[in-house]
């Protein structure tokens, strides 16, 4: 196979949607015939099993959108289609080889950089800033002396009214022991 007879396309399935949906991925099938048999001028077309599969994947009602292909035309006189992968693309086109630049290679020179790539800048801590004390277990629970108001703060605060409070506790009776005592004389 010659590099001239192979060639890669992105067929556009998305008219396969018009049809109903019982059909669509046979339609789909068609049209991809359809293209190989107008762009490569040949008549008898077989498509690859791989690409089937992989129309028919999501069943009959759900065709992919898009399809990318490699045509290539066999010593026997029919196209070959199949799907693409970029294993087939290493294949077509050996000349073409593919670099990356990375950050730590110089471009011009193609060899590593001395540096190794730097790591973005932390901001200073500032020593002024102190974090929050973290509070404790006696902070989280008040306890009986924190609610009772301190001398300061009752000197502070306004002055009760005139008016005396009435005491509204009730005199402890005697108990029956203690009454016994009382009434009996002590020798």
């Amino acid at each position: 196979m010659s590099q001239e007879s192979e060639r890669v396309y992105t067929i556009n399935l998305g008219k396969v949607k018009l049809s109903q949906s019982q059909h669509r991925s046979v339609r789909a099938i068609n049209m991809i015939r359809e293209f190989a048999r107008h762009h490569m001028k040949v008549e008898t077309i077989k498509i690859d099993e791989d690409l089937a599969h992989e129309v028919w994947a999501k069943g009959v009602r759900s065709p992919p959108r898009k399809v990318r292909v490699i045509m290539s035309k066999t010593d026997e006189g029919h196209v070959l289609v199949s799907s693409y992968d970029k294993d087939a693309e290493e294949k077509i086109s050996p000349e073409k080889e593919t670099t990356k630049i990375s950050d730590n290679v110089d471009p011009v020179t193609e060899e590593p950089a001395t540096e190794p790539p730097k790591e973005p800048a932390k901001p200073p801590k500032d020593d002024t800033m102190e974090e929050p004390a973290k509070p404790t277990k006696e902070d989280a629970k008040p306890s009986k002396d924190d609610t009772k108001p301190t001398k300061e703060e009752l000197a502070t605060a306004k002055e009760p009214s005139a008016e005396p409070k009435e005491d509204t506790a009730k005199p402890k009776e005697p108990s029956a022991e203690s009454k016994e005592d009382t009434a009996k004389p002590k020798e």
